[in-house]
């Protein structure tokens, strides 16, 4: 009996370590939950709504205006590595099914590869994006509710 309980404290104890570490992991996700888990959503907002953010805080404004722009790297990259890649497994194999996942798979290692290249030459390392992001949210919550 005494064996039962120190062997499921053992369990316990590696589940309770697991779970922190993955908590510990993903702890960005905290940020998002009180926008995410609402029992309205929140409406869409269009670009507009976003210049207007952006021109009235001074601070997290230029930020989020930047994390914007560096999307488009990543689109570029993705649409770039898509095509070539498509293109390379489609002219050696003429497989259909391999220029599909080679598509897929160029426009993930592209947008990744395109993300970088955004983070370096944007300095995006230096600026803290997810909080701009979420005053972003906080004052589109505002907002929406008629309270700005």
């Amino acid at each position: 009996m005494g064996e039962e309980a120190s062997s499921s404290s053992f369990f316990k104890k590696h589940w309770e370590g697991y779970k922190e570490f993955w908590c510990e992991r993903f702890s960005f996700l905290e940020n998002y939950s009180r926008f995410i888990k609402r029992d309205q959503p929140l409406p869409s907002w269009s670009s507009s709504d976003v210049e207007e953010f952006i021109a009235s805080d001074p601070v997290h404004g230029p930020t989020l205006k930047t994390a914007r722009e560096a999307v488009n790297f990543g689109l570029a990259g993705s649409l770039i590595g898509a095509v070539s890649s498509a293109g390379v497994a489609w002219k050696y194999s003429r497989s259909l099914q391999g220029a599909g996942l080679s598509f897929f798979a160029g426009g993930v290692f592209g947008w990744t590869f395109g993300h970088e290249i955004a983070n370096h030459s944007m300095q995006l390392y230096r600026l803290d994006t997810m909080a701009a992001q979420v005053k972003f949210l906080e004052w589109w919550e505002k907002k929406a509710e008629g309270q700005s």
